[in-house]
C-alpha cells in the first residue's frame, strides 16, 4: 500500500494534543450561566503509548466549547468578546476568561478592531485554525483516503491508495498505518478518526461481520490501531462518518441543515445510511442504526452477502453492475421512501462513488418516487433530495469531524 497521492493545501503550525483518554471536556470550569454546548455521549478514545500530551485545558467545558464554535463559524473576520457574551449567554467576565485561556494556548488570535456605537473600537478575536488537526481514514473495500483537517475541517493533506478489506487484519492495520504516518509528515495530530463499512461497535471500536468480510467479527480496530499509532483512535461507520461531516459543515463552518433531520444514502462497493436526527448522530442503543442496505424488499429476489434475499444493497448493486442506472436510482429511492415514512425526515442526501459518477441520474430517480409516494398520501410536498457535500472524500472528511466537532460542541463525535 505505497503512497498514491499527497496534496499539501497549507502550513502545520503548531499543533495541539489531547491528552490520553477522552476529546471532551468535564463541564467544570468558567461559570456565567451558559447551557450545553451540544451532543453528548461520544465514544471513549483509546491512545496508545507516546499521545501526544500538549494539555488542552482551555477546552475542557462546555463554555469554551460554545466561545470556540462561534470563533469558528465567525471565520477571518472574528467575533468580539461582547458579541460572544451576548450569543453564549455568559457573562463578559467568563468569556474574557475563556478567550484568554484559548490565547494561551494558540487557539485564538486577534483579528483587528471594529467600530463600536460608543467608546474605543472592540478588539475582535477569530479561531486560529493550524493550531490543531485531525486525521480522517476511510477504509472502504478497495481503497483507502486519507485527509489531514484543520481545526475548520478544511482538508490540508490528502493520500489516497489501493486496498484490500480481505488482506487480513494484520496488513490492513500496518498498511493503513502506514499512509497516516506518511500523511502526517512531522504533525502531531489529535487523533484519528476511522471510517469503514458496519456493522461494527462504535463505543468500542470493535468490528462485526462486515458484509463480504466476516473475518473482521470481534476485531478491535480502534485499539489496534491506536496501539500501533501511539495516538487516540475513534471508529464509526462510513456512513456515520459522512452524516456527522454534513451536520457539522466539515470544512465549511456551517451545516447545511442546522439542527434538523437527514438521511444520508451511500453507495458505493455497498450501500448504507446515516441518520441525523435532531442534529444529533443516530447511532441506537448498540451503535447499529443504519443498516439501511439490508432492508429485505423483494422476499424471492437474489441472494445477498449477508445471508438474506432480495437486500436493498443487492438489488441497487445488481443494477449497477447491468448498468441500468435508472433502476438501481428507483430502488435506492423506494428504500429512501421506506426512511422518510418511518422516521419523517427533512432531507435526503445521497453520496458514494457510484453517485457521484452518476450525480444527476440518483438525484432525479430518488426525487421521482419520493415525489410519488407524497403524491399518494396527499401530504403536500416531497421530501427534497440532493448531493451531499465533500464528494469523493466526504466519508474521510467527517471521519477528521469524530476527533474535531466535540471540541465545538457539535455532533457527539
Amino acid at each position: 500500500m505505497g503512497p498514491v497521492n499527497r496534496t499539501d493545501v497549507g502550513g502545520s503550525g503548531g499543533v495541539t494534543g489531547v491528552p490520553g483518554g477522552s476529546a471532551r471536556g468535564s463541564g467544570a470550569g468558567e461559570t456565567g450561566g451558559a447551557g450545553s454546548a451540544g451532543g453528548a455521549g461520544a465514544a471513549s478514545v483509546v491512545a496508545g503509548p507516546g499521545t501526544p500530551g500538549v494539555n488542552l485545558l482551555a477546552l475542557r467545558s462546555h463554555n469554551a466549547a460554545l466561545v470556540l464554535d462561534l470563533l469558528r463559524t465567525a471565520g477571518a473576520a472574528g467575533i468580539s468578546r461582547l458579541e460572544l457574551a451576548e450569543r453564549t449567554g455568559l457573562t463578559p467576565q467568563a468569556v474574557s476568561k475563556i478567550t484568554a485561556r484559548l490565547r494561551a494556548e494558540g487557539l485564538a488570535a486577534e483579528a483587528g478592531r471594529r467600530a463600536s456605537t460608543g467608546g474605543k473600537p472592540r478588539t475582535v478575536l477569530r479561531l486560529v485554525p493550524e493550531a490543531g488537526h485531525a486525521v480522517g481514514l476511510h477504509l472502504d473495500r478497495d481503497e483507502l483516503t486519507a485527509v489531514l483537517c484543520d481545526l475548520t475541517g478544511a482538508v490540508v493533506a490528502e493520500r489516497r491508495a489501493p486496498l484490500d478489506l480481505g488482506a487480513g487484519a494484520d496488513a490492513v492495520v500496518e498498511g493503513a498505518a502506514g499512509e497516516v504516518e506518511a500523511l502526517l509528515g512531522g504533525v502531531s495530530p489529535l487523533g484519528v478518526g476511522v471510517a469503514l463499512p458496519g456493522p461494527l461497535d462504535h463505543t468500542l471500536g470493535v468490528l462485526h461481520r462486515v458484509t463480504g468480510f466476516p473475518e473482521w467479527d470481534g476485531f478491535a480496530l480502534r485499539d489496534a490501531l491506536a496501539g500501533r499509532l501511539g495516538l487516540p483512535v475513534v471508529v464509526d461507520k462510513d456512513t456515520n462518518a459522512a452524516a456527522l461531516g454534513v451536520a457539522v459543515g466539515a470544512g465549511s463552518g456551517s451545516g447545511p441543515v442546522g439542527g434538523g433531520s437527514f438521511a444520508y444514502l451511500h453507495l458505493g462497493t455497498g450501500l448504507g445510511a446515516g441518520l441525523v436526527i435532531g442534529g444529533t448522530v443516530h447511532r441506537g442503543a448498540r451503535t447499529g442504526a443504519g443498516e439501511f442496505g439490508h432492508q429485505v424488499i423483494q422476499l424471492d429476489g437474489p441472494l445477498c452477502e449477508c445471508g438474506n434475499r432480495g437486500c436493498i444493497e443487492v438489488l441497487c448493486l445488481d443494477a449497477v453492475g447491468r448498468g441500468t442506472l435508472d433502476e438501481a436510482a428507483r430502488v435506492l429511492g423506494a428504500g429512501a421512501a421506506n426512511l422518510v415514512g418511518l422516521l419523517d425526515i427533512d432531507l435526503v442526501l445521497l453520496g458514494g462513488r457510484t453517485v457521484a459518477a452518476h450525480e444527476e441520474v440518483f438525484v432525479r430517480g430518488v426525487g421521482t418516487v419520493l415525489g410519488e409516494r407524497a403524491r399518494r398520501e396527499g401530504g403536500g410536498t416531497a421530501i427534497p433530495v440532493g448531493v451531499a457535500p465533500g464528494g469523493a472524500r466526504g466519508v474521510a472528511e467527517g471521519a477528521a469531524q469524530l476527533l474535531l466537532a466535540p471540541l465545538f460542541g457539535r455532533g457527539d463525535g
